[in-house]
């Protein structure tokens, strides 16, 4: 029997407002180890704020969220922190890279938080550097980089640590077709050889092809869960 890795019961989050928006409306859904999952809907179905939750980013206006059986509701601000650090890597749309970090600086930046020995952290990040495509790049500033190498490097990043599971929110949608086949095989891998757990938000139908389980948002509800 497979370990369960994420659980929500009615997770809701509503935006107040003159006209408050219901994000995500009583959701309960169960992720389990090793599952290569894809979240689709329409713009504004609530994919982002479904992850930013998920992840221990945003907290929910009622229901939970556990983690490996850990309620994030029961997690200080500290403690949250340290949780995310420790156990979940994240892709962003935005890829978040410090500036005046190089390609490998920044992709190493979280196994330097968790303590790594440098030699390790060098091994790991270089190695994953290089099959992305980026072996000539590893000293190059987020300036210097186009915003697909940009997103191979934020990828990098959140699977350096092999963390429990990886919340990707539109991780190919700046790569072209070959890059995003490459980024693709490598999470397929890791899925594979190293079980972690992908959670994927997205629109590229070369996502969802690869994907073993796809859950599609409607205004904010599950609208269809899907196994393959």
């Amino acid at each position: 029997m497979k370990k369960i890795v994420v659980q929500t019961i009615g997770l809701s989050k509503t935006f107040k407002g003159p006209l408050p928006v219901h994000a995500v409306q009583s959701v309960d859904l169960t992720i389990e180890d090793d599952e290569f999952t894809a979240i689709v809907g329409p713009s504004g179905s609530g994919k982002t704020t479904l992850l930013n939750m998920i992840g221990g980013l945003d907290r929910p206006t009622s229901g939970s969220v556990s983690v490996n059986g850990l309620d994030l509701n029961k997690l200080s601000d500290h403690e949250l922190t340290n949780f995310r650090l420790k156990h979940i890597g994240f892709v962003f749309q935005s890829f978040n890279l410090i500036p005046v970090l190089t390609a490998r600086e920044n992709a190493e930046f979280i196994l330097l938080l968790q303590k790594y020995p440098r030699i390790e952290r060098e091994q790991r990040v270089l190695q994953l550097l290089n099959e992305v495509g980026l072996q000539d790049k590893v000293d190059s500033r987020p300036s210097q980089l186009s915003g697909g190498q940009q997103q191979r490097v934020a990828v990098v990043r959140a699977l350096a640590s092999k963390p429990d599971f990886v919340i990707a929110d539109e991780p190919t949608a700046n790569l072209d077709s070959k890059s995003a086949s490459n980024l693709l095989d490598i999470m397929e891998r890791l899925n594979r050889e190293e079980g972690i757990t992908f959670i994927f938000s997205t629109h590229d139908q070369r996502v969802i092809d690869r994907a073993r389980r796809v859950i599609t948002l409607v205004d904010g509800k599950i609208a269809s869960d899907e196994r393959r």
